[in-house]
Protein backbone atom coordinates (compact mmCIF):
# COMPACT_ATOMS: atom_id res chain seq x y z
CA UNK A 1 0.00 0.00 0.00
CA UNK A 2 2.98 2.67 0.81
CA UNK A 3 3.61 1.90 -3.10
CA UNK A 4 1.00 2.37 -4.48
CA UNK A 5 0.99 5.98 -2.41
CA UNK A 6 4.01 6.88 -3.17
CA UNK A 7 3.84 6.05 -6.82
CA UNK A 8 0.68 8.18 -6.43
CA UNK A 9 2.42 11.33 -5.09
CA UNK A 10 5.16 11.14 -7.73
CA UNK A 11 3.28 11.03 -10.74
CA UNK A 12 1.03 13.92 -9.77
CA UNK A 13 4.31 15.59 -9.11
CA UNK A 14 5.34 15.05 -12.70
CA UNK A 15 2.98 16.19 -14.04
CA UNK A 16 1.67 19.38 -11.92
CA UNK A 17 5.35 20.97 -11.52
CA UNK A 18 6.07 21.49 -15.23
CA UNK A 19 2.90 23.47 -15.73
CA UNK A 20 3.39 25.59 -12.78
CA UNK A 21 6.53 26.60 -14.55
CA UNK A 22 5.39 28.76 -17.15
CA UNK A 23 6.82 27.21 -20.17
CA UNK A 24 3.67 25.55 -21.04
CA UNK A 25 1.92 28.43 -21.02
CA UNK A 26 4.60 30.34 -23.67
CA UNK A 27 4.77 27.13 -25.98
CA UNK A 28 0.92 27.25 -26.26
CA UNK A 29 1.04 31.09 -27.13
CA UNK A 30 3.35 30.53 -29.55
CA UNK A 31 1.42 27.62 -31.50
CA UNK A 32 -1.58 29.70 -31.19
CA UNK A 33 0.39 32.90 -32.85
CA UNK A 34 2.02 30.47 -35.38
CA UNK A 35 -1.80 29.37 -36.36
CA UNK A 36 -2.97 32.78 -36.42
CA UNK A 37 -0.17 34.01 -39.10
CA UNK A 38 -0.82 30.68 -41.28
CA UNK A 39 -4.49 31.53 -41.36
CA UNK A 40 -4.12 34.87 -42.49
CA UNK A 41 -1.41 33.81 -45.17
CA UNK A 42 -4.67 31.42 -46.17
CA UNK A 43 -7.14 34.54 -46.01
CA UNK A 44 -8.82 34.08 -42.88
CA UNK A 45 -9.62 37.68 -41.30
CA UNK A 46 -10.90 38.43 -37.79
CA UNK A 47 -14.42 38.49 -37.78
CA UNK A 48 -17.44 37.20 -36.35
CA UNK A 49 -18.28 34.94 -37.64
CA UNK A 50 -14.55 34.00 -38.76
CA UNK A 51 -14.83 33.87 -42.54
CA UNK A 52 -12.72 33.60 -45.48
CA UNK A 53 -11.99 36.62 -47.07
CA UNK A 54 -13.12 36.75 -51.33
CA UNK A 55 -10.02 36.82 -53.73
CA UNK A 56 -9.37 40.80 -55.62
CA UNK A 57 -10.14 40.29 -59.09
CA UNK A 58 -7.03 41.32 -61.43
CA UNK A 59 -9.03 43.46 -63.41
CA UNK A 60 -9.62 45.99 -59.91
CA UNK A 61 -5.98 46.68 -59.95
CA UNK A 62 -4.92 49.10 -62.52
CA UNK A 63 -1.03 49.49 -63.45
CA UNK A 64 0.95 52.41 -64.06
CA UNK A 65 3.24 52.81 -66.23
Amino acid sequence: MNFIKRMTILSLAVLILPGLTGCWYAAAAGAGAYGGIKAKEAGYSLQNPVKKEAPQKKSDKQETK
